[in-house]
């Protein structure tokens, strides 16, 4: 299995930079069985059927691109020195790992001041990344960061436009409740409380998941051969509760049906866990760095929604494992010669096998 069996091309006129609004109003491609329908989102109150489960990842993506100053002594007095930082994930005892560009310009033992309420000490430097101490903890750190911080946009959306403040909402899901993602569950930037509320009363459940999702998400596949590729690990919660309810939805007939691929990864992992099984999940709190690609025997997940992505990925890979790699090269090529928004901000598909 060849990286080069999952590329295509795609041009970058169709990279969404904005998101639509309202943000239901986003097209939907319905690919169930062997049929294509061009729909909105909005349309999921039709398309979704009573007792079919949603599970949502309730992640909070964090401002983490801040913008600091480094002062260092030299001979000729004080030098400073900007550095921008990405903070990438929390480590034990409240340290970050995290990006400096330039690297160069800073070195274990200093300390880069970001707001008047925000500074880190700069822990150790390896492999590219740098650990940050920050000088505030909890809802204190979180304020703060809020303040000083933008949010991280995909660097295929950074390499077109600036963040801004409308970001701030725009890549935020409505349900979003426990902060530590770096990027945002996408597939669930489309839903409103309004259309959450009339998909509840048409009778579809809802669970909700934790996968804080991390930078690396967005590293390329460096090898031909896919199968070898080595995957990040994020950190994901399956509560007891949200076991039990995926569970009686199996067992009743519905559908669950996990919006993005975050939740599907999560969902699938704690399928794996001791006591888990085809059609079985158990409660989950662990990292996850579970592989999806053509060939994966899926133990819950019956559909999932969403968005387009990119030629090469591991997102790719893993929505060609849910309906055959032919087929996904037809739903590609359908959204591309019918102008489909995609990545992050685009549009958004619904895939039935």
């Amino acid at each position: 299995m060849q990286l080069a069996d999952f590329d295509f091309d795609l041009p970058e006129g169709l990279i969404a930079t904005r998101p639509a609004r309202p943000r239901d109003s986003a097209r939907l491609l319905l690919a169930q069985g062997d049929a294509i329908s061009d729909r909105h989102v909005f349309d999921l109150v039709d398309i979704f059927r009573p007792g079919d489960r949603l599970v949502l990842n309730n992640t909070k993506v964090i401002p983490a691109r801040l913008s600091g100053t480094r002062t260092r002594q030299s001979a000729q007095g004080e030098v400073t020195a900007k550095v921008e930082v990405t903070l990438l994930e929390p480590l034990p005892g409240g340290q970050w790992e995290a990006l400096a560009k330039p690297l160069r310009k800073v070195k274990p033992g200093e300390r880069i001041v970001f707001s008047d309420a925000l500074s880190a000490d700069v822990m150790a430097i390896e492999n590219g990344q740098m650990r940050l101490a920050f000088n505030l903890a909890g809802e204190d750190f979180d304020a703060a960061l809020a303040q000083a911080g933008a949010m991280p946009l995909p660097p295929y959306i950074a390499a077109l436009r600036a963040p801004d403040e409308a970001d701030k909402s725009d890549y935020q899901t409505v349900f979003a409740r426990h902060s530590g993602a770096v990027a945002a569950p996408t597939a669930s930037l489309h839903f409103t409380p309004e259309l959450l509320e009339k998909l509840a009363a048409k009778g579809v459940e809802f669970t909700e998941v934790t996968l804080h999702v991390g930078a690396g998400t967005f590293l390329p596949v460096k090898v031909d051969d896919v199968t070898t590729h080595k995957m990040h690990s994020e950190w994901g919660e399956v509560s007891a509760q949200a076991a039990a309810e995926i569970n009686a939805t199996k067992a009743a007939g519905g559908r669950v049906i996990p919006v993005g691929t975050t939740a599907l990864r999560l969902i699938e992992s704690a399928a794996r866990a001791p006591g888990g099984a085809a059609g079985h999940i158990v409660a989950f709190r662990d990292a996850t760095d579970i592989f999806i690609y053509p060939g994966f025997a899926f133990r819950i997940t019956d559909a999932l929604m969403t968005n387009f992505h990119l030629p090469k990925s591991t997102l790719l890979m893993l929505v060609s494992a849910l309906m055959g790699q032919e087929r996904i090269h037809e739903i590609y090529d359908h959204a591309v010669k019918n102008g489909y928004r995609f990545f992050s901000y685009g549009d958004s598909s619904l895939l039935i096998p």
